[in-house]
């Protein structure tokens, strides 16, 4: 600017000069308050994923578990319970503060649509304003007052924290669940861990514009839901091991009820979901074999025979079970008594059920008579000779498929029997990417993926081609792809970061094998960007 004297004009271009410097620093407060308030609504986007892949994927298979294992995951599904309902309370409590600052503030105005409150984004000034936040946190507005509601939001805080501690604390395998609750979850900085010598309190929101706060409040429920998120996952993992435990398991004995006379025979003797683990001993048998136990059968001696013993399994904890089994045979006379034995056999080859619209491969026998003169009805059903007593039987309605099995004995007399089997649809496939419904993986990765779509532990011949599906990322309106490969959504991975959840679901294909059947809901795919 001029010195000494200067003109009208002069002064008036100094003050335009001023006016044009202060508009120019209100311009860049504007952009960062906004880049500010567009993170926050992202951090809320992506704790909103967090809670919907806690509920929809960790929390029910936890919860089928302590169905269906109550034994091994009872305790577990109870604890996890109670820590929702704490953290719950947080998130809730953590929202209303939101509300009632914004309101002061405010930044929200009814929606002239729905008549709900909704934010001004571009009330710029509101989100600056500090006024609001201090008055609610400190008691009048005294940095070193903490307010009632201060207390409050604090207590939650620690309500969540004490709780994983107490509950958690003595478990080793649980350590990294502790760790993350002790570093995010605090209220107080730990004793001489202050950045600048202040409280947690103060640095968080005394004389904080309204946006620090919201951002601040929405880290805390990020926390939180994923502390959440870390239970879960680490509660299922917990359990692997101890789930050899089998408690809710019967011994099993694969062996012939009849046995002929001077023939050799085996029994095979295991425990459900058997395994090679040496924390698994059998007794009663002659060896044992990747966790199945194989004993020689007495045949000497007409009439019935017993086999028993006892399977004993040691549990994570070193305690040991033991599970008794005892198995009855038959030793008869012969060959040609068993052809003046009376009755039909039936069973199904795949499973003990039979799949609508599916060809079911059955076999049935009379024992002691030509299977080449068996024959097989089933109302309701198609029934297609594939070989002496063997068919392929396809269920259509209903619910259960009674078939009847008719044929000649060894006495030349007809004979029939009536057997009922449970029809059921197939099962949903599921969508997975590497064999697996929910991965972890790099950003850069994720669209080098292909997409596929199976039904596991199906023991029919039936396949899928992934024809399309719907991708979702945080902070982006979800994209439908053609095909099954995920590099055409590769621009919508670009900007993800650690912690996002990259969401496939809608997932559409066609089948092979299932016939004119349509193909079941295919569940969704998650992956979770490190």
């Amino acid at each position: 600017m001029a010195q000494g004297k200067q003109t009208p004009r002069q002064k008036m271009i100094n003050l335009m000069y001023l006016v044009f410097i202060a508009m120019m620093a209100l311009n860049i407060d504007a952009e960062i308050i906004r880049s500010y308030y567009d993170s926050t609504v992202a951090l809320k986007d992506t704790r909103l994923l967090t809670e919907r892949k806690n509920e929809d994927i960790f929390e029910k298979t936890l919860e089928a578990k302590a169905q269906q294992v109550p034994d091994t995951y009872a305790q577990p599904w109870q604890q996890y319970q109670q820590l929702k309902q704490k953290i719950n309370a947080l998130v809730q409590h953590a929202d209303q503060i939101k509300e009632k600052l914004k309101k002061e503030s405010e930044f929200v105005e009814k929606d002239p649509k729905t008549g709900k409150l909704i934010d001004v984004s571009e009330n710029f000034s509101a989100l600056n304003n500090n006024e609001a936040t201090t008055t609610y946190f400190f008691k009048d507005g005294d940095e070193n007052s903490a307010s009632k509601g201060a207390m409050e939001l604090k207590a939650k805080i620690d309500d969540v924290r004490n709780y994983i501690n107490t509950t958690f604390g003595g478990n080793s395998q649980l350590k990294d669940l502790i760790d993350r609750a002790n570093k995010s979850l605090i209220a107080e900085y730990p004793k001489g861990q202050s950045p600048n010598k202040k409280t947690w309190l103060q640095n968080k929101f005394y004389h904080q514009p309204l946006i620090a706060a919201l951002s601040n409040l929405e880290i805390i429920q990020n926390d939180a839901r994923n502390v959440q998120s870390d239970a879960l996952a680490l509660l299922l993992q917990e359990k692997v091991d101890a789930s050899i435990k089998f408690t809710s398991y019967e011994a099993i004995v694969s062996a012939p009820v009849d046995i002929v006379e001077g023939k050799p025979a085996e029994a095979v003797v295991m425990l459900g979901n058997y395994s090679n683990s040496n924390k698994i001993s059998i007794s009663g048998v002659s060896r044992q074999e990747n966790g199945k136990g194989y004993a020689p059968l007495s045949t000497s001696g007409i009439g019935p025979h017993t086999l028993s013993g006892n399977i004993t399994l040691t549990d994570a904890t070193g305690k040991a079970q033991s599970f008794p089994f005892t198995h009855t045979y038959n030793v008869i006379a012969g060959p040609q008594a068993v052809k003046l034995q009376k009755g039909l056999l039936l069973s199904a080859d795949k499973m003990n059920v039979m799949y609508r619209n599916l060809d079911n491969p059955v076999s049935g026998s009379i024992l002691g008579a030509d299977n080449a003169k068996l024959s097989l009805s089933a109302p309701g059903a198609t029934v297609k000779s594939t070989g002496p007593g063997k068919w392929n039987v396809k269920p259509g309605a209903g619910n259960v498929l009674k078939i009847t099995l008719s044929g000649t004995d060894p006495y030349g007399k007809t004979i029939s029997q009536v057997f009922e089997y449970r029809i059921k649809n197939v099962p949903p496939p599921q969508g997975q990417i590497r064999g697996k419904n929910m991965l972890t993986m790099p950003a850069g990765s994720v669209e080098n993926q292909q997409l596929q779509a199976v039904i596991p532990d199906f023991d029919f011949p039936v396949s899928f081609n992934v024809t399309s599906f719907m991708v979702r990322v945080p902070g982006r309106a979800s994209m439908q792809v053609q095909g099954n490969s995920l590099q055409g959504a590769a621009g919508m991975f670009r900007n993800l970061r650690p912690g996002d959840g990259v969401y496939i679901f809608d997932i559409k294909a066609t089948a092979t094998g299932l016939g004119n059947t349509i193909v079941p809901n295919i569940s969704p795919v998650l992956i979770n960007v490190q």
